[in-house]
């Protein structure tokens, strides 16, 4: 069956228009998932295809790397394997994802010259592999201020900085968590300033700084919400001597405020939600905490 030429531009142009319609409606698909990411720490064990399944279907922006199949040592999984990298990469694309952090365990307190170039050397390899699966930054540690509080700040910024230049260059960036010893905007704010870098900032474990460091969010903000670039969020309530975690919203921990408070300054990170089962296994498993952040936190976009 022939058809005449206006018949086959007009076909084309409702074509075009269709293929533009399925991609505006996919942009804005897109656009309706709230910036908010989950810690792979709350799932340890589950399998690559679960994280991602997951993840898409409750709305999550993106995921942070923490562990796979009880391991810390990202580097090492097969899913991250030189030949292994695009797919893996391709498959976190095809479920809307994006990769919000990489977690190391690097230290950077130590002093004995041996570990601080193990803590170092450990730290450059997890650099490495977020520059590879193009995740901006990688967390590392300030950790213990153990004897003079100046040596250690000096030890501290100056691995920051020894991290931050070899990052720069392959485009990404790594950031100090507020986490340890580390959880005073005083001490986090000399440690940044000292480190010098535009390279190394900074991972602000919400929960912390309010739990341990006995700040209140807007004062954190205040002081260090120039340095932010990711946000770890989780809550718990008194339990005895310690602390206890809790589903979202059901601590103490002022979780809508400090949400806020990186809002107002605008702040384009995502929220992450670090739920701790792969230190704690008795708290309530991914399926639920998971789900349940998202439920919650979603109306604290509202």
């Amino acid at each position: 069956m022939k058809i005449t030429r206006r018949e086959f531009v007009a076909a084309s142009a409702a074509g075009a228009a269709s293929a533009a319609l399925g991609r505006f409606a996919w942009a804005a698909a897109a656009k309706e998932r709230l910036p908010i990411a989950f810690s792979t720490l709350g799932c340890p064990a589950w399998e690559w295809p679960k994280i991602l399944d997951f993840a898409e279907s409750h709305d999550f922006a993106a995921i942070e790397l923490r562990g796979l199949m009880g391991t810390m040592d990202l580097p090492a999984r097969p899913e991250f394997a030189p030949d292994r990298i695009a797919q893996s990469k391709k498959e976190l694309a095809a479920h809307g994802l994006k990769f919000a952090d990489v977690g190391s365990s690097t230290m950077l307190h130590e002093a004995d010259p041996a570990k601080r170039a193990e803590q170092i050397a450990d730290g450059k390899r997890f650099i490495d592999l977020a520059s590879a699966i193009g995740c901006p930054y990688v967390r590392v540690f300030g950790n213990e201020i153990k004897g003079p509080r100046e040596e250690v700040i000096a030890r501290v910024a100056a691995g920051l900085h020894e991290l931050g230049e070899y990052a720069g260059p392959r485009g990404v960036a790594v950031i100090i968590e507020s986490h340890g010893d580390f959880v005073h905007s005083p001490d986090l704010k000399e440690v940044l300033t000292r480190a010098d870098s535009p390279h190394a900032a900074l991972l602000w474990d919400a929960h912390h700084t309010f739990v341990d460091g006995h700040e209140q969010p807007e004062d954190t903000v205040r002081e260090l919400g120039s340095w932010i670039r990711h946000t770890h969020l989780k809550d718990s309530v008194q339990d005895g001597t310690g602390r206890k975690y809790v589903l979202t919203g059901r601590g103490e921990v002022p979780i809508q405020r400090q949400i806020q408070a990186l809002r107002k300054i605008g702040y384009k990170g995502y929220f992450c939600f670090e739920w701790e089962k792969a230190w704690h296994p008795e708290l309530e498993d991914p399926e639920i905490a998971f789900a349940d952040y998202e439920k919650v936190v979603s109306t604290y976009f509202r």
